[in-house]
Order: C-alpha cells, then sequence, then structure tokens
C-alpha cells in the first residue's frame, strides 16, 4: 500500500493542534540509519486507511517529496469520541534486516467442525493476533487457522499452525494455545438427560 506524507518542521501541542484543525495529522518515521523524521500526513485517508487489515499487518511504502521508503505501521492514536487520528508512528524497515511484528490471526471453517456440528461446542479464540519474525518481504497480511478437524474438548496451538515460508513465530518456548473449544454447561446435562 501506498501512503503520501509531508515534511513538518514545527512540533509542540500547538503546531499539532493547528495541523488537525487543517485536516492532517501529525506523525513520526524512525529506526534505520536515518534520524527520526517528522511527517504530517492527510488525517482524512489516515482514518479510512486505518480501517483495512492490510494497512496495519504489511510493509508500506510511504512517499515523502517524491522519495519513497518502506514502513511499518507501528502505532496511532485515536480521539476519544471524534473521528479523528491524533498521531501516528511509522518504523522503517531495511529489506535485509528481519523484523518483528504482530500478525493477525483469521479463523477459518469454523460452521464444518465438528466440535460444532456434531457436540454443540462453543468455539473461544484465546488469542486474535500471533507475533512473528520474518523478512519484510515474506510478511504475511495473515495467518490461516483452520477449524474444520476441531473436535470438542480440543484445542489448536501455536505448533499445529502450517506458517508460510520464512516466517517463524515468536512464543519464548511456549507453545501457546490459539483457539478452544468447549460444551456448554446446559448442552451437556441435557445429553445426560436424554442417556
Amino acid at each position: 500500500m501506498k501512503v503520501v506524507a509531508f515534511n513538518r518542521t514545527q512540533q509542540g501541542t500547538g503546531a499539532s493542534r493547528r495541523l488537525r484543525k487543517a485536516g492532517q495529522t501529525p506523525g513520526i518515521i524512525y529506526g534505520g540509519a536515518a534520524a527520526p523524521e517528522l511527517i504530517a500526513l492527510d488525517g482524512n485517508a489516515l482514518f479510512h486507511a486505518l480501517k483495512k487489515e492490510a494497512f496495519h499487518g504489511s510493509v508500506l511504502d510511504l512517499e515523502i517529496e517524491g522519495k519513497t521508503q518502506q514502513v511499518l505501521l507501528r502505532d496511532f492514536q485515536m480521539h476519544a469520541y471524534k473521528q479523528l487520528v491524533l498521531h501516528a508512528d511509522f518504523q522503517r524497515v531495511d529489506a535485509s534486516k528481519p523484523i518483528h511484528t504482530k500478525v493477525t490471526l483469521h479463523f477459518v471453517n469454523a460452521e464444518i467442525s465438528p466440535a460444532v456440528k456434531l457436540s454443540a461446542a462453543v468455539i473461544s479464540h484465546v488469542a486474535n493476533e500471533l507475533e512473528v519474525a520474518c523478512l519484510p518481504g515474506k510478511l504475511p497480511e495473515f495467518i490461516e487457522v483452520d477449524l474444520s478437524k476441531l473436535e470438542a474438548g480440543q484445542s489448536i496451538h501455536v505448533n499445529d499452525l502450517t506458517l508460510p515460508e520464512g516466517v517463524t513465530a515468536l512464543t519464548h518456548g511456549q507453545n501457546l494455545t490459539l483457539v478452544t473449544t468447549s460444551i456448554p454447561r446446559g448442552a451437556a446435562s441435557a445429553e445426560a438427560a436424554a442417556e
């Protein structure tokens, strides 16, 4: 995805407030060998871009005065009740150095899972994202978690996932649980009564 930004020279609360009143959002780019840069972005375009999952989970091409650099969205602050982005942080990425970031998990085939179809179990998502390490070019937009073979009482862990080539999960030696299934208490007692 491409993002257009502008250099800004003034910083501080007053300067940021004036930028927001003009419809722009203050931001910063940091990381890499270069010094941090203060930038301004179109506030409305940034607000709508933040609604797209790909904007959060992919390497972005940030253009400033005709020069493009690759960045990751690292943080942003929203107004408490207005549709307004207060600030955005971007980190430069080097194509030859691995990056650490969180990737969204997409849970698929829950409706055909034996846990749901045969046992009327409830599937609980323990985690919605996974921290990974990979080269910027290998960063997946999302990771699919297939629930089609999930039985009642089972769970899916990080080691059960098929990760894209070149992507490793950062779990610090733990096999984290991503999904669990459980049969509701009322359904279990109704089955026992029927027997």
